[in-house]
């Protein structure tokens, strides 16, 4: 049984701006994640709620940070971009 998605404003704002292919591609990737929210990579220290899921698009590798409330399977979709400063700008904002 899945889980059930839900979008931060971050997610939401980050995922209007993109190109259609990209949008579908994080489109099978937020269904990845809900079928399976322990596929990401959990992150460390002061981002230790994160989860990280990795994927490829237009050759370019692309990040969806997610957090997961287990009681009522629930994933928070928090952030979606390219690896580059993906962690920075998460922290920032």
């Amino acid at each position: 049984m899945s889980y059930s998605l839900r979008q931060t404003r971050r997610f939401a704002r980050a995922y209007k701006k993109l190109n259609d292919s990209l949008a579908t591609d994080v489109d099978v990737a937020t269904e990845v994640v809900a079928d399976n929210p322990a596929i990401g990579e959990r992150k460390r220290g002061d981002l230790a709620d994160l989860f990280v899921y990795r994927f490829r698009s237009q050759n370019q590798l692309y990040l969806l940070g997610y957090t997961v409330d287990q009681e009522v399977r629930l994933v928070y979709l928090e952030a979606v971009g390219p690896h580059e400063n993906f962690y920075r700008d998460f922290k920032r904002s």
